[in-house]
């Protein structure tokens, strides 16, 4: 029964049939006010991205580590340095095509512009909201945030931006000391082994999640946010296709020379997951497993994908705003200068480690507005009202991130000779939904992971 369940296509009508139900439970919870189905889906759906989140820490932090090191397969030190700068330029500039997307579509739906009928944020919402701008809401806040005061509580708090600095600096310190760091990275990929099946296993409760936090939103809300920032939400969905539809097929067609169809047809259920989950970082290791899988060397996917699920992320980072800012500006009435314009670009390009973390999405916003000079306090009722319709928003934004994050290492190897044609061609089951314990511990070893 297991193996039937987890076969994509199963798999995918579970997810697609859980959605559509979540969304008819949460829409009779409402119309009939049936509290305790609503708190049921609330409940689903909240224990359902606890278990996700509770492995993004350690599973960033052991994944860095992990990757960093096993770049010692490919070469000397100037080779790891090389890929990683190649690897971040690619970065930067699929997040500049994504931005310039999103400004596009946000322009062209110019969402907020007919108002929102008399729509209010909730008192929680609000209050989130401007926790973020005060938290969030400059250049200097943001380069604070990255340096932790203390090891312990940079995990004891959840702050991925400061763990995920914690683990490039010892994961570069553990390179530099070769085989007297052995030990401690062979533990270090022990734990991240550990995580993986545990994820693995998560993912097989996505069909169940999804459905209690559709479910869940749809009885809090129902349709009195919904349908004013519809053109909001649409723009979203419209800006973040084209780049993954569009951007990343043409690129893995003209310089990785690989078929977008065969692309999709082994990084679907990592998309599929991200989709669900609405976590880069739960999804990584159905992100790094689909890399292998498209012939990428284990050694550099080990190392690239983990950075990508901290830092690349065209969906949360570059399209949404982007669109998001000119929400705010309309429903503010102001008028968005070219200046502003670029601001927003250069906040995509450079701001991208503001989503590292399971709330990317809302410290790029309070990042974006504020930088390019919207009022705070408007950047905040616009954050608020978002909230509302975020989880619809946030699975298209992630499901665009994890491609993304899957693409470019793809990009990336051709350019390098890191590509493997005959695996790329080879037929490959689903990651993580099946056992894939030993291949992970057989990958690892080929990737040089215990130096």
């Amino acid at each position: 029964m297991l193996r039937v369940y987890t076969k994509p296509a199963v798999f995918a009508s579970a997810v697609i049939g859980s959605l559509l139900l979540g969304a008819g439970l949460g829409a009779v919870a409402r119309v009939t006010g049936t509290t305790w189905l609503a708190e049921v889906l609330d409940h689903v759906g909240s224990v359902f991205t606890t278990l996700l989140q509770i492995a993004v820490v350690p599973l960033v932090f052991t994944a860095i580590i992990v990757g960093i090191n096993s770049l010692r397969g490919l070469g000397g030190g100037r080779t790891a340095a090389r890929l990683g700068g190649k690897t971040v330029a690619w970065f930067a500039t699929t997040s500049l095509i994504a931005v310039l997307i999103g400004i596009g579509v946000g322009l062209l739906f110019d969402p907020g512009s007919s108002g929102l009928g008399g729509a209010e944020a909730t008192a929680e919402n609000a209050e989130k909201a401007a926790g973020s701008v005060g938290e969030w809401g400059s250049w200097t806040a943001f380069l604070d945030g990255i340096v932790p005061d203390n090891f312990v509580a940079a995990f004891a708090e959840g702050q991925t931006l400061q763990v995920l600095f914690l683990a490039l600096v010892i994961g570069a310190a553990a390179y530099s000391l070769g085989e007297r760091a052995a030990p401690f990275v062979d533990v270090v990929t022990s734990v991240f082994e550990i995580i993986q099946r545990y994820l693995g296993w998560i993912v097989r409760l996505a069909p169940l999640g999804i459905l209690g936090l559709i479910g869940s939103a749809v009885a809090e809300y129902g349709d009195s946010l919904f349908r004013p920032l519809l053109s909001m939400t649409v723009a979203v969905y419209v800006g973040s296709g084209l780049v993954m539809f569009v951007v990343y097929p043409t690129l893995l067609r003209v310089v990785a020379r690989v078929s977008p169809g065969r692309f999709f047809g082994k990084a679907w259920t990592a998309i599929q997951f991200a989709f669900v989950s609405q976590s880069s970082g739960a999804t990584l290791p159905l992100t790094r497993q689909t890399t292998v899988n498209l012939g990428v060397d284990p050694g550099y996917a080990a190392f690239a994908t983990p950075l990508a699920s901290a830092t690349k992320m065209d969906g949360c980072a570059a399209v949404f705003p982007a669109i998001g800012a000119i929400f705010i500006a309309n429903i503010s009435g102001v008028s968005l200068s070219a200046g502003q314009y670029l601001g927003i670009v250069v906040v995509a390009v450079f701001g991208a480690l503001a989503t590292a973390g399971t709330t990317g999405w809302l410290t790029a916003l309070t990042l974006t507005g504020t930088v390019i000079g919207l009022d705070p306090a408007q950047v905040a009722t616009g954050i608020a009202l978002i909230y509302s319709v975020n989880p619809i928003m946030d699975m298209m934004r992630t499901a665009t991130n994890v491609a993304g994050q899957i693409a470019v290492p793809t990009v990336v190897a051709r350019t390098e000779g890191l590509l493997d044609d005959e695996v790329l061609r080879a037929p490959s089951a689903p990651p993580l939904l099946t056992d894939t314990g030993a291949r992970a511990s057989e990958e690892n070893a080929k990737a040089g992971a215990t130096v």
